[in-house]
């Protein structure tokens, strides 16, 4: 087994390298798709660190709303057949605050840095 270094520390470790020392040494072009490359690695490391506890919330989640076992895609196109034919509506008990926290979880993944993720996470402290 390999213990270390963990995955996490390893991307740290070369997304710090890449900002540090290899992005100011680029021309302007460079600098732009280094950029790119940086925050497409700081993507992988966020999906790496919060969709492990942010799909068991989730699943958690969709099985008390649902009242159903399954798997994550299962129970999410469970829900939207229900959504779809009526049977779950904003109304239904549950909903509203599981689409809202499932919203925020994919938010920081996708978009720590967008205001409105910022504003939520403010509202919930």
């Amino acid at each position: 087994m390999q213990d270390e270094p963990a995955p996490l520390a390893v991307l740290d470790a070369a997304i710090g390298h890449l900002r540090d020392n290899v992005l100011g040494k680029l021309d302007a072009r460079g600098q732009f798709e280094m950029r790119v490359t940086i925050s497409a690695l700081s993507l992988v490391r966020r999906t790496l660190a919060l969709t492990p506890h942010s799909d068991a919330a989730e699943l958690k989640r969709l099985r008390d709303l649902l009242g159903e076992e399954g798997d994550l895609a299962s129970l999410n196109t469970s829900l939207c057949d229900r959504i779809r034919d009526g049977g779950v509506d904003l109304k239904t008990p549950g909903l509203f605050a599981h689409l809202y926290k499932t919203a925020v979880e994919k938010l920081a993944v996708d978009q720590p840095n967008y205001s409105a993720y910022k504003r939520a996470l403010a509202q919930e402290s």
